[in-house]
């Protein structure tokens, strides 16, 4: 029987030690989020998760650069990581504030809509947009972690444009996120603790995927 090479061992124990200190990281430096979600209850706390959400932003640009450097064999993932929070907090924050903002107007006005006549029209709309306006989000954080010193308006034209004519990719980002939000709510702790990194790290890279007309063709390849 074949034994197992010394460097597969290292790089099985590498992609162990990147999830769960991505895991640990994301908890730390987007806990105010993480709190709030854990303790209350969404439907009545929905102000203040409007408000902790651009303070978590940065998290999941750290996550991506820690992602994109481990790719090209940097071991030190606190180091990547919060190499990547520094240089994207305050366009993450904007981003984060952004499409807060945008999914609370739609939501507030899904709400006033919904007993009108119109509203068979209007809901689906409104819904579309809410979206359109969280995969805009997603895909301009894994933009900004790739190109931290692009022009924000750039980002957010290339994320809008990009994710809503690269829909699939979107869609599978979603439905990972979707079953990582549903073993939020049932096991926190698992879905914190194990399937937090795998679940960002699909979304990174169908999102740097979906950015390909605007970066480096051979740095998305690598």
């Amino acid at each position: 029987m074949k034994r197992i090479s010394h460097d597969t061992w290292a790089t099985i124990l590498g992609v162990v030690y990147l999830g769960l200190m991505v895991n640990f990281l994301v908890l730390v430096t987007a806990a105010p989020l993480m709190v709030l979600l854990i303790t209350t209850d969404p439907v009545l706390s929905w102000p203040l998760l409007a408000l902790a959400v651009p303070l978590a932003a940065p998290a999941l640009t750290g996550a991506f650069a820690a992602f994109r450097e481990f790719g090209r064999g940097e071991p030190q993932v606190v180091r990547s990581f919060f190499r990547g929070w520094k240089a994207t907090w305050r366009k993450g924050m904007l981003i984060g504030a952004a499409a807060a903002a945008s999914v609370v107007v739609l939501l507030v006005d899904v709400r006033a809509v919904a007993a009108l006549p119109a509203s068979v029209v209007v809901v689906p709309v409104l819904a579309l947009l809410t979206v359109v306006a969280v995969a805009t989000a997603l895909v301009a954080l894994a933009a900004l972690a790739e190109a931290p010193q692009a022009r924000l308006r750039d980002i957010l034209k290339a994320a809008l444009y990009l994710s809503v004519r690269r829909w699939y990719l979107t869609a599978l980002s979603f439905a990972v996120l979707g079953v990582q939000l549903a073993l939020f709510t049932t096991m926190p702790a698992i879905a914190i603790g194990l399937t937090c990194a795998p679940a960002l790290y699909v979304a990174w890279a169908n999102s740097r995927y979906t950015l390909r007309p605007v970066l480096d063709l051979e740095e998305v390849r690598a």
